[in-house]
């Protein structure tokens, strides 16, 4: 097999592939070229070049996102590996197995005015489960060990149920273009194997006695697909004192329960609220879009609070934890569903039920007599879009007009919402989009988020399987309906950033097949040409355009009405 002659690279791009990447992102540049030459070499292992860094480390998270699998990322040295920072960071939020490697100089180079060096050791912080840095001088005995185990270690902790990414920095002199013909070197994997949850005797009766509460609300964040957790939360919702709130990136659905939380909770009088305190809040999955959750629970508080999952054990997201289960969800939802507790009487999830059936109602009679805006254009594409979709929803206002709306059950719901940016959402989607071939993959994004990140589409991996859907209201249409934006004189310029840009040119650019409408008649009639395969193999991305001034205005009356 021919590879580098570099003996470190040799060893790094072995353990990546024995702990099961198999496929990689690269960057051009130069000091990277050993391991781009020794991981296009491996037959075990896919590549692919994307130039803009940043792009490449979100297209590398969507497919990772996808796969469930570690995916690698690979750039040059210097500032390249800055712009793997925010892909960075939404992976750590998310628990995504991303595998970050950066070329380096070699430390004595660092700070002395060489070209394209800045201080890359560990630049992710605290971002990473696992850093390591290496230097191809470590190539004796003690030296491979070192290699072996570090790199082991980082994808041990990665198959954990606290995922996220791992980086792995390698300083290498020049030459950097050598080969050698190797027999295929030895590799080492570390499994840390971790036991089943169950609770401790001495507590089952303590929190037997909590679950026997009459008012019990669970609250699922982003979860992955799974339908033996779907399952047990639909087991649970059979008791009548409590109730499950979730959301469209939950990808949990059910009758019984709450799928539209900010509609439910609009509904809700002032004076009512503590009917619908809880007594014990327990929390499962990954963030919460909800604002008006958070704000809700903050004000009234639950007696209890359990959170679930082994990231971030002590996050107190609503000022009120009392009990922390670092144990995997579909673990922690078979235990409780043991526990022999006393049902209550209340009809706690009853009332809230009712509150859903409620807004629901006052919606579709609102929509009925709703004018062309966001709001209405959100009602027709989520009519449209077809059974067994990947749906990707950018940041920002799409995200939040998505969870006002009920799921829809084939569809599988995706959202950058580890740290809830919108600078790789196209990206992002675009990965997830080249990895899952046979399904189609939707991206519904706003104007802000697609323009700045309009170089997902320069590269050669987006194929007929992928779909963009472009609200274009001229501007970061979101700071229109927070409070405070549109009070400040800088709200135009600075907050919405009004603008006139369309991305007609920026699809001839990149080949991409485009449409554009301004009325809604004219949306619902090319809805299916939209969706049909297209003859040049090419995504396709509709642009519509709606109306800035008004698009707040008949949000704002939305929940007036609701409220009312």
């Amino acid at each position: 097999m021919r590879t580098s002659n570099k003996i470190v690279v040799q060893l790094i791009v072995e353990q990546c592939i024995a702990n099961g990447m198999k496929h990689i992102v690269c960057s051009p540049g130069s000091r990277n070229a050993p391991l781009v030459i020794a991981f296009d070499e491996h037959p075990s292992i896919e590549c692919f070049v994307i130039h803009d860094e940043r792009s490449a480390a979100f297209f590398a998270l969507g497919m990772s996102m996808q796969l469930n699998a570690p995916v690698g990322v690979l750039c040059t040295s210097g500032s390249a590996s800055a712009n793997y920072f925010p892909a960075v960071s939404e992976a750590f939020y998310q628990g995504i197995k991303l595998v970050v490697l950066t070329a380096d100089r070699p430390e004595y180079w660092i700070n002395q005015g060489d070209g394209q060096t800045i201080q890359q050791k560990n630049i992710f912080g605290d971002h990473v489960q696992h850093f390591c840095h290496f230097n191809e001088n470590q190539v004796n005995e003690d030296g491979r060990w070192f290699v072996q185990r570090e790199t082991a270690i980082a994808f041990s902790k990665i198959k954990n149920d606290w995922s996220g990414p791992i980086h792995f920095n390698i300083g290498m002199n020049e030459p950097l273009y050598d080969t050698v013909e190797i027999e295929k070197p030895t590799a080492r994997v570390i499994e840390l194997i971790k036991g089943q949850f169950s609770i401790p005797p001495h507590l089952k009766g303590a929190l037997t006695k909590i679950l026997s509460l009459p008012k019990k609300m669970i609250l699922v964040g982003q979860l992955v697909p799974d339908d033996a957790v779907n399952l047990l939360l639909a087991q649970l919702a059979n008791d009548s004192s409590l109730t499950i709130l979730v959301e469209n990136t939950s990808n949990v659905q059910n009758n019984r329960f709450i799928h539209c939380i900010d509609r439910a909770l609009n509904v809700i009088k002032e004076e009512e609220i503590e009917h619908y305190q809880p007594d014990l809040l327990i929390t499962l999955g990954g963030a919460i879009v909800s604002k008006k959750v958070k704000a809700f629970l903050r004000k009234s508080k639950p007696q209890y609070h359990w959170k679930v999952g082994s990231d971030f054990e002590y996050m107190d997201t609503y000022q009120s934890l009392t009990h922390s289960f670092p144990v995997d969800t579909l673990e922690f939802l078979k235990e409780i569903n043991d526990l022999q507790y006393e049902r209550s009487t209340s009809n706690y999830g009853g009332k809230w039920k009712q509150l859903d059936m409620l807004a629901k109602d006052k919606m579709s009679l609102f929509l009925g007599k709703t004018e062309f805006s966001d709001l209405k254009v959100f009602e027709s594409l989520l009519d449209f879009v077809p059974d067994n979709t990947n749906l990707h929803m950018a940041n920002s206002s799409v995200v939040r007009y998505c969870q006002l709306f009920d799921p829809i059950p084939t569809i599988q719901y995706r959202s950058n919402r580890g740290t809830s940016g919108i600078d790789g959402s196209t990206s992002t989607a675009a990965g997830a989009a080249f990895v899952s071939k046979d399904q189609l993959n939707v991206l519904i994004t706003g104007d802000i988020s697609f323009f700045y990140d309009s170089n997902a589409l320069w590269n050669h991996y987006l194929g007929n399987n992928f779909r963009i859907i472009l609200i274009n209201n001229g501007g970061g249409g979101i700071f229109r309906f927070i409070p405070g934006p549109l009070e400040s004189k800088q709200s135009a310029e600075f907050f919405e950033a009004q603008h006139q840009f369309e991305a007609k040119e920026i699809c001839a650019a990149f080949d991409v097949n485009y449409l554009k409408v301004e009325d809604l008649e004219s949306l619902e009639q090319c809805m299916a040409d939209f969706y049909a395969f297209s003859e040049n193999n090419r995504p396709k991305l509709i642009e519509i355009i709606t109306p800035r001034e008004k698009n707040d205005l008949v949000l704002k009356d939305f929940f007036k009405k609701l409220a009312q």
